[in-house]
């Protein structure tokens, strides 16, 4: 496997499956993990994005195919010679975060939360019910309230 250029990589990227997240870790910072040709090939395996722990490359082309990539931000090298997917499909961390197959990814301009599958009903919920609670603190500070008394209130900032 190390012998080949990107190890499994490859494999990987051809095993995506519908809504899957291409997701890898333990790379250099001295190349980019991800790039607009992936990004093509998991468009074509209906793959719902990709979450990679290092750079990405081609901007420009992963934004024009309109395909969710989380990275560090943009790195002009690319992987081959340089690195090697050496397994896949198998749990992975990442920043002290555990992801396993299944866990759901949320992703928005502000990062990537996982919500492991055991308990994505609660977390949900709660999420619902913060974010419903942070819009009524919005509207009652651009209502003038005080942020004091908005957080003396509601508990809420």
């Amino acid at each position: 496997v190390l012998k080949r250029s990107f190890g499994l990589m490859l494999e990987a990227l051809d095993d995506l499956k519908e809504d899957e997240v291409y997701v890898c870790s333990g790379s250099s910072p001295i190349y980019a993990l991800w790039g607009e040709l992936m990004s093509a090939r998991a468009i074509q395996c209906k793959a719902a994005g990709a979450v990679v722990n290092g750079y990405s490359r081609d901007t420009k082309g992963i934004l024009a195919l309109d395909f969710p990539c989380f990275s560090y931000g943009p790195y002009a090298q690319d992987q081959a010679p340089r690195g090697k997917v050496i397994d896949y499909r198998v749990p992975i961390e990442m920043e002290g975060v555990r992801i396993n197959d299944g866990d759901i990814l949320v992703g928005d301009i502000d990062g990537v939360c996982v919500v492991p599958r055991e308990i994505e009903e609660e977390v949900f919920t709660r999420a619902l019910e913060k974010a419903r609670g942070e819009r009524m603190v919005l509207k009652k500070i651009q209502e003038g309230m005080k942020a004091r008394d908005a957080f003396d209130t509601y508990g809420i900032m």
